[in-house]
């Protein structure tokens, strides 16, 4: 691991401006548009979901600094309910439940005076990080200072004010990673507020990943460093009207390792990571419930009118062609995968026959072949899985690759599907294979193994989306998870 040492913080470069989020940018003006329409049919879902991110997020935040742990289950029933005490055995956390509970109010506090902020306008200022830093800290009495020696030593924890102790860590390697001399850091913050003041035009992921990197290069309190920064990166994004980031518990070797990376230079692997959260919560919003129950309040009739006005009405009828265009994309990109699939599976042929001559199929599939119904269970299951809802009222299409060898069979699927429950013009794309064993080689009968996903993300395209912006990055998805596909393949032979 390379030793790191300080330096003034530097302005976003042009090699930072130039990261690659074209796949992820129309989908801002997508949210926004779902958003303000789930404000006016069902703003309760909306509120009860953003409750539940921020608990999410309340609870991550802490699990990466090693403050506590927390077992999934009880997690889950933390973010759905709130927290309670109640909901939290001994078992289930390293410390005990009346204080991990308050760490997280604590936690939650400062995210809820994040999105106060933004909802009043309140600048950033230094009182208001200060302010974060109280909060976030407000039952932690004391951290541990490193002298120059290299001696740990504990002191009491100063809340809302700036380090007056170096913090520099040791790797388990013995290298030093110098952080911002606690002389320097009240310029640096000043600096960095300064510089943000500049950047509200410029993409709201790649500021939010320069601002938190920045951050933890100054270190500017004696303990709590990450937990701001990291509610920071939150009041940067929903200022830009876009969700918090949660960054889970198992993406915590990923993060630190894309901040190590952004100190040597390359902001790419952070803003990328941020990206891909932001996509899985907007993913996520878009499958809020909208069916309510009619309000005691308001007459059935006065809803049911409202209902169908809003539904015929020739404005959303406009909306609705137009987020429906984002088929043709969806249509060109399946005749680019279908191209860049058939090279790969031919480019099998000569490696596979050495074991037995292969059989190879590939198809198109979608509401224009009359298959689109084909793969609805696998694509549903792997969508639940991360909390989304599938519109197979929209149309879906895919391509299909099979080939078999011997008694060994891989159907490779990419499927092109639309999210949310209403009509967003939002669709991602998801790979998965299915194995299959032949007890006999000319047995018709086959042992079927489910489904494997194959790709770790899905890749998302909006009716805003143009072709040429994506071609390159939907390429580099197609690829990484064919290559997953063709490795357990190949290693089942």
């Amino acid at each position: 691991m390379r030793e790191y040492r300080w330096k003034p913080i530097e302005s976003l470069s042009d090699k930072d401006r130039s990261i690659d989020l074209a796949a992820i940018r129309p989908l801002y003006d997508s949210w926004h548009a779902v958003k303000h329409d789930l404000r006016q049919s069902s703003p309760e879902n909306l509120e009860r979901f953003t409750e539940q991110l921020v608990r999410r997020l309340s609870i991550e935040t802490g699990i990466l600094e090693r403050l506590y742990d927390l077992d999934r289950g009880t997690t889950e029933a933390l973010v759905t309910t709130g927290f309670l005490e109640d909901l939290v055995s001994r078992s289930s956390t390293d410390i005990e439940p009346s204080h991990l509970i308050t760490i997280l109010r604590d936690q939650e506090a400062a995210i809820q005076l994040v999105m106060d902020c933004v909802t009043d306008e309140r600048p950033l200022t230094k009182g208001v990080i200060h302010e974060l830093h109280t909060i976030l800290t407000r039952h932690q009495e004391t951290t541990v200072a490193v002298d120059q020696f290299g001696k740990r030593f504990d002191i009491p924890l100063v809340r809302g004010k700036f380090k007056l102790q170096p913090n520099n860590p040791s790797r388990p390697d013995g290298t030093l990673h110098e952080y911002a001399p606690p002389e320097q850091v009240d310029s640096e913050i000043e600096n960095l507020l300064s510089l943000l003041s500049k950047y509200e035009k410029e993409d709201p992921i790649i500021v939010a990943a320069w601002a938190h990197h920045r951050f933890t290069q100054i270190h500017p309190y004696q303990d709590g460093n990450g937990r701001v920064a990291r509610a920071l990166t939150t009041l940067l994004l929903v200022k830009a009207d876009l969700l918090p980031l949660v960054i889970d518990r198992d993406l915590r070797v990923d993060y630190l390792k894309a901040l190590e990376q952004a100190d040597f230079g390359d902001l790419t692997p952070l803003a990328d990571l941020f990206a891909r959260l932001e996509r899985a919560a907007i993913l996520q919003a878009l499958s809020i419930d909208t069916d309510r129950e009619i309000a005691t309040e308001r007459s059935l009739t006065a809803a049911v009118i409202e209902s169908l006005g809003a539904k015929f009405s020739k404005r959303k009828e406009q909306k609705h062609a137009e987020f429906r265009r984002v088929n043709n994309l969806a249509q060109a990109l399946r005749t680019r995968a279908r191209k860049h699939v058939d090279k790969v599976f031919t480019s099998l042929r000569e490696p596979v026959s050495y074991v037995a001559p292969p059989d190879i199929h590939v198809s198109e599939g979608g509401p224009d072949r009359g298959n689109a119904h084909w793969y609805k269970f696998e694509v549903i299951k792997s969508s639940e899985e991360s909390g989304k809802y599938v519109n197979f009222s929209e149309p879906h299409f895919f391509i299909k690759a099979s080939i078999r060898v011997d008694r060994e069979r891989l159907i490779f699927v990419t499927s092109f599907h639309h999210v949310g429950r209403e009509l967003s013009g939002i669709m991602e794309v998801t790979a998965f294979a299915r194995f299959e064993s032949y007890e006999d080689s000319d047995d018709r009968e086959s042992v079927s193994e489910g489904y494997t996903p194959c790709s770790v993300e899905p890749f998302v395209i909006t009716w805003k989306t143009s072709e040429a912006d994506v071609v390159d990055s939907f390429a580099r998805w197609l690829d990484a998870s064919l290559a997953v596909a063709v490795k357990v393949f190949g290693d089942r032979l």
